[in-house]
């Protein structure tokens, strides 16, 4: 009965979906049209560069240029622009085009993963972020072959404006974006389609249409006012990107001596700020980086980028529900207050939920990468591998793609831990516990309560 009723449930749709979508993916890499010639690529590799994609996280364990042929990276970027998208949206947009009926419940389901407010208008708000995605990735490809002055053919444009906005991180270099560590322009261009598949769908319009009638005298009886939740969403990715800026800069370019000038230290400290939180792409070596920088990118990572966006992490939503949970404390409070609105205990809790869930998994895949990687490994042997794993778990957990450099050595039972990591960070956990929770039989009575010493 409990079967029964999972299969029928909407949560788990786009699940089921996601991953149908990875193993298609999987095979059509596998095939010889898929890869340069004598470039043998195995079933995990290709898995694993499958997920990646899908998930848009960007860890790579083979050359993406190197390994695969033009169709083989066209279908990369597929499976990156159905991940950016959302398996959810773009089913939705489907039935919607077809004339089929969206039931309430899967209105509602789309509506809690990009609205606030399940109540709207599904076609035409699904319509939009497809047209609104299209629009920005050709404009920011014209934007990067235009200021690459041909450097970046305009195929290759494509490929990486679609993967930032999507906060992919896959790069046809084999530096990334290193060649471009010091072009405030083509830094710029990345950093604001970074941003803007950072913040979300909702935020990104609601924002557009605020802009618009800011700077539309006629409109000032009718000027448009930001929703509470874009401006929380807004002023914590600001306060990310700042203090992230600031922390890498003094750990990086001021405690430790490097090469570049300030103004392009500055500048490789404020994308790196942006693009670590998941994007995935660096204009510095990660691998150079000091241990404090790296534990910093760490928290960035798993924070991530704002719900109902490209992005995944445990979300900056989350992260400002807990400080501002932690504050009230603090204070006294009865309440969780965001600017001048208190948040509600719901929300309070899938916040808790959600850090404490993804907590336990992050040190689940590290316990589990340790064993694999560094199991029989003396530590003395094994001195600084345990923050590399580490930074590559919470990396693939956090959909952010950054890595080390030793993805492409882990062992298979390594790989397949970090493709299971990157499928959850994806989808997140909240959605996992929904599944369950829907299967659950609810208790229609209350235990006894009694206080219990803590601290």
């Amino acid at each position: 009965m409990k079967l029964k009723r999972l299969l029928y449930q909407p949560l788990l749709f786009p699940i089921i979906i996601f991953g149908l979508t990875i193993l298609a993916g999987s095979l059509l890499l596998t095939l010889p049209i898929s890869l340069n010639s004598n470039t043998p690529l195995s079933w995990t590799d290709a898995l694993f560069t499958a997920t990646s994609a899908t998930c848009v996280t960007g860890l790579a364990v083979v050359d993406t240029m190197g390994t695969f042929s033009g169709i083989g990276q066209l279908i990369i970027l597929f499976l990156i622009q159905i991940g950016g998208l959302g398996i959810m949206t773009l089913t939705s947009l489907a039935l919607y085009l077809f004339r089929q009926k969206v039931t309430l419940t899967d209105r509602i389901a789309v509506g809690q993963n990009l609205l606030q407010d399940p109540r709207f208008r599904l076609g035409r708000f699904l319509l939009r972020i497809v047209i609104w995605t299209f629009i920005i990735e050709f404009i920011g490809a014209a934007l990067l072959y235009w200021l690459s002055d041909g450097e970046m053919s305009f195929i290759s444009a494509i490929f990486h404006s679609i993967s930032a906005f999507c906060n992919a991180g896959f790069s046809l270099y084999n530096d990334s974006l290193s060649q471009w560590s010091d072009t405030l322009a083509i830094n710029i261009v990345f950093i604001i389609l970074i941003t803007l598949g950072g913040i979300g769908f909702f935020v990104m319009v609601e924002t557009s249409e605020w802009l618009v009638s800011q700077f539309n005298p006629k409109n000032h009886k009718k000027r448009v006012q930001l929703s509470w939740y874009s401006k929380v969403v807004l002023q914590t990715s600001f306060y990310l990107v700042i203090g992230g800026t600031l922390a890498i800069f003094i750990t990086e370019f001021i405690i430790q001596t490097h090469s570049l000038s300030w103004p392009a230290a500055l500048l490789a400290s404020f994308f790196q700020a942006v693009t670590c939180r998941t994007a995935g792409f660096n204009t510095i070596p990660i691998g150079e980086l000091t241990n404090v920088t790296l534990l910093i990118m760490m928290a960035l990572m798993f924070v991530g980028a704002a719900p109902g966006s490209c992005g995944g992490g445990i979300k900056i939503t989350s992260i400002r529900v807990l400080f501002a949970f932690l504050y009230s404390e603090l204070k006294g409070r009865e309440q969780t207050v965001i600017g001048k609105i208190a948040v509600t205990r719901d929300s309070v809790r899938r916040a808790l939920s959600i850090f404490s869930f993804s907590a336990i998994i992050i040190i689940i895949a590290v316990l589990t990468l340790c064993l694999s990687e560094t199991g029989g490994i003396a530590h003395s042997e094994s001195r600084g591998q345990f923050l590399e794993i580490s930074f590559e778990v919470i990396s693939a957990y956090g959909t952010a793609g950054i890595s080390t450099g030793i993805t492409p050595s882990l062992s298979i039972f390594g790989k397949y831990a970090l493709i299971i990591l990157m499928f959850l960070g994806r989808l997140g956990p909240l959605l996992f516990i929904g599944v369950l929770h829907t299967i659950q039989s609810r208790e229609l009575f209350s235990r006894p309560e009694s206080d219990l010493l803590i601290g």
